[in-house]
């Protein structure tokens, strides 16, 4: 499967951002969607995760800010992003993996074997 992220961009603090991750095949077929971030000079970070289930697992810099939904008519995966900071600017990454995952390990960038190729996202006044 290839993913296909877009819709980054810049933003003023406090503002929003939806991103996409588009699969070339049917997104029905993968449990696991994870993004993560990787921000100048840092490593790269698990944001928020998801089951087709619904459950999520999220790091605490994206609670209640974050949110993922999926559009299997679309075959396409979002990540919309509330209230901004500047410190969430970075490179954001979707990525799937076959087969399931347990909830704890859905923000392990190692358990994912599929990654987009990362948008912008720049926070700044």
């Amino acid at each position: 499967v290839q993913l296909q992220a877009s819709g980054g961009g810049l933003v003023h603090p406090g503002g929003s951002l939806r991103l996409s991750c588009t699969f070339s095949e049917d997104i029905r077929n993968y449990d696991a969607i994870a993004w993560f971030r990787q921000a100048p000079g840092k490593e790269r970070e698990g944001v928020l995760a998801s089951r087709r289930d619904r459950s999520t697992n999220s790091a605490d810099s994206a609670k209640g800010r974050f949110t993922v939904s999926r559009d299997n008519a679309k075959n396409t995966a979002y990540l919309q992003m509330n209230d901004l900071k500047p410190e969430d600017t970075a490179v954001y990454y979707c990525a799937t993996r076959n087969g399931r995952l347990i909830l704890s390990a859905l923000l392990s960038a190692r358990q994912y074997s599929y990654w987009g190729q990362g948008t912008l996202v720049t926070v700044s006044s």
